[in-house]
């Protein structure tokens, strides 16, 4: 029990270390970092949509299967304990800001066998009710935007304890209704996007005298085409992720089990570059040019960040012989190294009856500032539970995030699969 707590403990307490790095030993701060927030369209399709990993601080990369695995990590699937699930998850959104924003989340997984699982999603935001207005002010018309998510989702058994996961997913995000803004006309935004997954799960773990079940997981979501609201607007990028997840489900008797969870998530789209008016032209002093295709936005999102260009005595940028400009040492690897959201939870189950939940997420204040804390509870009868969290933001200022209260039913559509896969 020691062992488990320290580790927990270390990994919770550590996530100040690795949000905000010393830079290599050069000294950087996160004070000599600008805002440099990432924005990507579609921003629906990365809501957490679930009351269990949205009471674990949005730790959901590598926790036991449920419906909602189809979200975080479909290969976990074929580790289901239970036949078949269905789940229905209801979030109001920012109502700090309003009261007519939410998100619904219907989605269920089947296990065809103990190789084969199935399963599916269908994801639904409504910004509420949106007044359309020109440039003076005068009212155009009053609409309701939305948009949604379909996915389709396929698990396989590698071996006795490797799974992989696909994910096929259909969005479309209708913001403006076919408005016509300065004689251009808008359109929604269609995408075709993918999800893949692989799970690593030990039945036999340990930690010390402590037996459970350890798993890894790391995932890519929402590898998909670049979208446009018209035909003359810059086509953006959807939020393509890449996750990391490590879980320890403590079994310490009969009654009272305990999971731990941490995960590292990040974008894989590009940095904004710096760029500053230079003798009247806007000129791109640092970073890279963020308009690239699919698969070198993944790559170049790793070694893209402009950190920060240097000053002279006078506050002029420094320019080098080259014609380039000096970044200070070291800030270009702590901005990447800040792009990295992490979060952790616990979640305590008593008597498969009712589960308790707490966690926390950290995201660096030069790329976005989402900082809070996580509350969930569950309670489980027969073949329905319902799920509840609660986050409260830890930033420092109000934050429209505050308050978010998620609502998950589940219901267990099939018996318990057991036995052994032959072969594996």
């Amino acid at each position: 029990m020691k062992q488990l707590v320290f580790v927990f403990s270390f990994c919770l307490f550590s996530i100040p270390a690795f949000a905000q790095p010393n830079g290599g030993g050069s000294g950087v701060t996160d004070n000599d970092l600008q805002l440099n927030t990432i924005t990507t369209a579609l921003p629906f399709m990365a809501i957490t949509p679930d009351s269990r990993a949205g009471g674990m601080g949005d730790a959901g990369t590598a926790l036991s299967a449920t419906s909602t695995s189809v979200y975080w990590n479909t290969s976990m699937l074929s580790f289901a304990e239970d036949k078949s699930e269905l789940s229905l998850s209801y979030t109001p959104w920012l109502r700090q800001l309003t009261n007519d924003i939410s998100l619904s989340y219907l989605s269920a997984y089947y296990k065809i066998n103990k190789i084969h699982t199935i399963g599916g999603s269908l994801r639904y935001f409504s910004l509420g009710e949106i007044t359309f207005t020109d440039v003076s002010g005068n009212v155009l018309r009053d609409d309701k935007p939305s948009e949604f998510e379909l996915t389709g989702a396929y698990a396989f058994r590698l071996a006795k304890r490797l799974s992989i996961g696909i994910n096929g997913k259909f969005a479309y995000s209708n913001l403006t209704g076919g408005l016509t803004v300065g004689g251009v006309n808008t359109k929604a935004g269609v995408v075709g996007a993918a999800d893949f997954s692989i799970t690593y799960r030990n039945d036999d773990a340990k930690i010390g005298r402590t037996s459970g079940i350890y798993s890894f997981a790391t995932t890519i979501n929402n590898l998909g085409n670049k979208v446009a609201y018209s035909e003359l607007s810059k086509r953006d990028f959807i939020p393509m992720n890449l996750k990391i997840g490590n879980s320890f489900e403590a079994e310490f008797d009969d009654y009272n089990k305990v999971t731990f969870a941490v995960d590292l998530q990040r974008l894989l789209v590009p940095t904004p570059a710096f760029y500053a008016n230079i003798d009247g032209d806007y000129t791109m002093l640092s970073g890279m040019n963020g308009d690239v295709g699919i698969i070198n936005s993944i790559m170049q999102s790793f070694y893209d960040a402009p950190g920060v260009v240097a000053k002279d005595e006078n506050g002029d940028y420094i320019q080098n012989t080259d014609g380039t400009y000096e970044v200070v040492k070291g800030t270009k690897l702590k901005e990447e190294l800040a792009e990295i959201n992490i979060a952790a939870g616990a979640e305590w189950w008593y008597n498969d009856v009712l589960a308790m939940r707490t966690g926390i997420f950290y995201e660096n204040k030069n790329k976005g500032n989402r900082q809070f804390l996580n509350f969930g509870a569950s309670l489980k009868y027969n073949m329905f539970s319902i799920d509840f969290s609660y986050l409260a933001s830890i930033s420092g200022r109000q934050s429209p995030l505050a308050n978010t209260l998620r609502f998950t039913l589940r219901l267990n559509l099939g018996r318990t699969v057991g036995g052994s896969i032959s072969g594996l």
